[in-house]
Formats: C-alpha cells, structure tokens, sequence
C-alpha cells in the first residue's frame, strides 16, 4: 500500500508529526480516566441503591451503549468537519455529560446516573472514534501499531490513576455514601472538576494546530463519485472479525474491571477501598504491557503477538477460577497486562488494507465498542445465577476469540484494490 507523502512547495516531504502526536496522546490519557472511573460507580452504585451484579453494570451498559449509537455517526462527522473539530465536540459533551451527575448524585437518581453514563460515553465514542484512526494515519502505516500502542500507553496512564481517586474520593464508608448528602460529596466534587479540565482543555485544543492529514495517500477519503465508496464494509472479513473482536474485548477488559471490587471481597480483600487500589495494578500491567508492546510488536507480527496474549489472558483467567486467595487475584489482576496491546492490535489489523473505507472501518470497529454494554451485563447476569468465580467462563471464551483473531481471522482476504 502506498505512504507516500505528498507535501506543499517549500515544505519538507517527510513533516514531523511529533507534536500532533503528543497533543493526541494526552486525549487518549483523558478516555482512560473518564472511562475507568465510571468503572468505579459500579460497585458504589450497588452499595447505594442495593442492586444485584446485573442491576449495577447497568452504568457500564450505559456508557457503552453509546458506541453503539453514535460511532457510525462520528463517522460521517469526521467527513464533514474533520479530526481536530469532532474531537473539540467531543470533548464539549464531556462536559455535559460530568455535569449532569451532579444533579445525579444530589436527587439520588440512579435513571440520571444512567443518563450521565451514557451522555458522557457519547462524547467518549466521540473522541475515540477520531483519535484511534487519527493517530493510526498520522505517518507510516507499517508503524501505526507501534503509534498506537503508544497512544495507548497513556491511556492506560489514565486508568491507572482512576480507581485511585475513586479509592479515595468515591468509595467511602457504606454508612456515608446510604446517606443523600453523603453521595453528593463523593461524587458531585470529583465530576465538577472533571468537568472543568475537560472544558479548558476543549478549549486548548480548538486554538491548537492540528494538521489535516493528507500525507498519506491511501488513507485519503475517496472523492464523489468513486465506485468505491459503494463497496460495503461487510464485504471484509477481517474487519468484520476485528469488529467482533472489539467487542469481545471490551466486554471482558471492562467486566472484569468492574466485577473485580466484590470479586476482590470473596477473596478475602477486607474492603471496597482495598479492592479498588489493587484494579490500579490491573490497569499500571496494562500501561507496563502498552509500552512493552510497542516494541514486541517491531519484532513480532501484530497478528501473532495478539495470539499469544489472547491464550496468556485465558489461561490466567482459568487459574482465578480454579483457585482461591492471592492466588486467583493476581491471576485476574495479571490480565491487565496481557489486555495491554489487544485493541491497538486488532483495531490496526482491522482496518489494514481499506484504503479510502477507512472511516468507515473504523466507524464499524468503534461501533463493536458496544461489547462493553452488553458482556458486563451477561457476565453480571450470570454471576447472580452461579457465582462470580464461575462466571469467569464469560471472559475464558472472549479471550479464546480474540486468539483465534489474532492467530486466523485477521488475515485479510479482501482489500480495496483485490
């Protein structure tokens, strides 16, 4: 596929897009944290509105189900106005979305927490949907893993930093958070200050310089007219497997962090607080594995390295689920690390090959973010039937999927010029 750059007179035709890549960078670390704080309501939402495993991962359901909704038309977004503006949009219904969980908290409305999850998680679709392909696109496509994983590096950063402040911030003595004041305190404050970081930073960067990359002429959009934009993405297998793989994987990635605080109690962990600093570890193996998977991945084919660490996660998940104590938390917590490089991978695997269809690749892949509504949901559903511990056969069959992806699927059989 060519990467050939195409620059203006004057201009060096190998421009450095370091500074682009930083800027975007630092948006990954914002969804991180978003995201997995919103992971942290769940076992806060169950304490205080006295819900069952399924009632609770609601929240999650919640926030991802706006993927679902709104990635297609991030899409169509990203044609119309471009990389820079729907990622400034998308941090602007943050805003909103932070807000209204003060209201939330003040009334004790579990429907409005609902509400807020899902506002919020639109203006995450938002900015993941443009900020993946964005930085995949900006350079080389032979090194968007090594981008991406990066990218992701950060966003780990984020997610490590979440179920700290949650630990110290939100998950409060039981006898507090029953109390109407008491869940306005713990939760009204930390969401006024996201919502004010998540302004200035909208604001920072509509007045920074964002090029609209053009450089790389495989990833251009294709003009009026083109027979290729009649070509369905359904046609592409490997995307479509890629898209199923997105959504195996954060269903389990994101079950597994929200169960993890009462999974953590049966263990013997002797509080909600305790539990909540050990998913850091969770999400610091995956920050360790994003940045030793950028360069694992220059060695070994993305394709194959997803294999191994999709057979590593399950294999972990089996020992949680056949042992008890330290031995079954560390092992759970230990799929953090092998989580680490899975959705650069098959997000790049994914979109390999589909030239101009690109976005709507994406939009298909960022769609499949869904899996987060609907397998937290499942695996909660089935944790109030048989047990948490038993349940974990939810996330041994998304993890033998992602393997078979990585190792099989991803192998694309079709692609814009075949």
């Amino acid at each position: 596929m060519a990467t050939k750059s195409t620059a203006p007179v004057g201009v060096s035709s190998t421009p450095s897009y370091m500074g682009p890549f930083i800027i975007v960078t630092a948006l990954f670390f914002i969804f991180g944290f978003i995201t997995n704080l919103n992971m942290a309501l769940v076992p806060h939402l169950r304490a205080v509105f006295d819900l069952h495993y399924g009632a609770a991962m609601l929240a999650e359901s919640a926030f991802f189900l706006a993927y679902f909704v709104f990635s297609a038309p991030t899409g169509k977004l990203i044609e119309t106005i471009g990389y820079k503006k729907t990622m400034v949009v998308s941090l602007f219904i943050q805003v909103f979305g932070a807000l209204l969980f003060i209201p939330a908290a003040k009334f004790t409305n579990f429907p409005l927490f609902l509400a807020a999850s899902f506002l919020i998680g639109a203006g995450v679709t938002a900015l993941q949907t443009s900020a993946n392909p964005y930085i995949s696109i900006l350079g080389p496509e032979r090194s968007a893993p090594v981008r991406l994983n990066l990218a992701q590096a950060a966003n780990s950063i984020g997610g490590t930093i979440a179920p700290l402040i949650a630990a110290r911030y939100i998950l409060t003595d039981p006898l507090k958070i029953m109390s109407k004041s008491g869940i306005a305190d713990t939760v009204r404050i930390p969401y006024l200050l996201i919502a004010g970081g998540l302004l200035v930073l909208g604001l920072a960067v509509a007045f920074l310089h964002l090029p609209h990359v053009t450089a790389t002429q495989s990833f251009r959009p294709a003009t009026a007219g083109d027979p290729i934009l009649s070509r369905s993405i359904w046609s592409y297998k490997h995307t479509v497997l890629g898209a199923l793989g997105i959504f195996l994987y954060v269903g389990v990635e994101v079950g597994l962090a929200s169960i993890m605080v009462n999974y953590f109690s049966t263990q013997g962990v002797p509080s909600a607080k305790v539990a909540s600093s050990l998913i850091a570890f969770y999400w610091f193996g995956a920050l360790i594995g994003r940045l030793l998977g950028a360069w694992l991945v220059s060695l070994i084919p993305s394709g194959r390295l997803l294999g191994i660490f999709g057979m590593a996660a399950t294999a972990m998940v089996v020992v949680s689920m056949v042992t008890t104590g330290e031995v079954a938390i560390w092992s759970l917590i230990l799929c953090g690390f092998f989580n680490s490089i899975m959705f650069p991978n098959i997000f790049t695997l994914g979109i390999v090959g589909l030239g101009p269809l690109t976005s709507k690749g994406s939009g298909l892949i960022m769609t499949a973010v869904v899996g987060g509504a609907v397998v937290p949901f499942l695996f909660g559903a089935l944790a109030d039937k048989i047990g948490i511990q038993h349940a974990l056969v939810v996330p041994i069959v998304c993890y033998l999927f992602i393997a078979y992806y990585g190792l099989i699927g991803s192998k694309p059989t079709r692609t814009v010029t075949a």
